[in-house]
């Protein structure tokens, strides 16, 4: 019986290669062929590689919030106990105002019945009443009386409005305007009040001193007058506050002080877009 010959096998083609060997390793695929190798899972470094964040996109609003600006937003208004302080300052100046003048028309004058001045302070303060049908230092007084109504009511409305205007975009550290307003509008409602009522605003509050005399001689000098005289022209309560106001606007505009920035803060709204994972290669 004749068995077949078996290939005889050397243990040498079953061990693996040793480092004597002369055969240089297998060189990588190259990039872009496609095989079972490029098909794998990534490997560990792509694993550990940071993912790109989304990008976040801003809308107009929020980086309008982001802008700075030296003044305050247009929209702005005084916030309702700024009001309140407006309405109680202008109320108790035009109280004050009707109350003296009430006082005055009882005190001062009688029908038919010279009433002296009432002298407080002497030879420089003393009450007595008068009626002042034009404006300051008796201005338009020769207009006509229905014409001359008009104006002046026209000009105290406007006024009224100006100054609650002005009031509304007042900033907090503006305290002499702050004051300064009400001041001048209680006591412009004061005399518009006259006005309507009888076309005259009642004075009674009469001041003379040589300083006085002194400058009505200047303005003689200047022809501004005809004649000099140490009497201030007759004034009220209303005239008085009127005149605290204007010079309390008159600092506040020559000594501005600076303005708070307000800026409304408005939350960025993101919006997320997708982003493609990175091949592994």
């Amino acid at each position: 019986m004749v068995y077949p010959s078996v290939p005889s096998f050397s243990p040498r083609a079953t061990e693996p290669p040793t480092m004597s060997d002369s055969s240089p390793p297998a060189a990588p695929p190259a990039a872009g062929t496609s095989g079972p190798e490029m098909d794998a899972a990534p490997t560990d470094e792509a694993k550990l590689a940071p993912k790109p964040e989304p990008k976040a996109e801003i809308k107009p609003e929020a980086k309008a919030a982001k802008s700075t600006s030296t003044a305050p937003p247009a929209d702005f208004t005084a916030p309702p106990s700024a009001y309140l302080f407006l309405g109680g300052i202008s109320i108790f100046v035009l109280i004050a105002d009707l109350w003296s003048k009430a006082w005055a028309l009882k005190n001062l004058e009688k029908v038919g019945q010279y009433i002296p001045p009432k002298e407080v302070i002497k030879n420089h303060l003393s009450f007595v009443l008068a009626r002042n049908p034009g404006g300051a230092f008796g201005m338009f007084h020769d207009w006509p009386e229905g014409r001359r109504k008009a104006f002046f009511v026209m000009v105290s409305l406007l006024a009224v409005g100006v100054i609650i205007s002005m009031f509304r975009k007042l900033d907090p550290k503006q305290h002499a305007l702050k004051w300064g307003l009400p001041l001048v509008l209680g006591g412009a409602l004061g005399n518009l009040a006259d006005r309507i009522r009888s076309g005259k605003v009642i004075d009674f509050i009469d001041y003379r001193a040589d300083w006085i005399l002194g400058l009505n001689k200047l303005f003689v000098k200047l022809k501004i007058a005809s004649n000099a005289s140490d009497h201030w022209p007759t004034f009220n309560v209303a005239d008085i506050a009127i005149c605290i106001g204007v010079g309390l606007m008159a600092i506040d505009f020559l000594f501005p002080r600076k303005r708070v920035v307000r800026v409304v803060k408005k939350k960025a709204t993101v919006t997320s877009e997708p982003v493609e994972k990175p091949k592994a290669t």
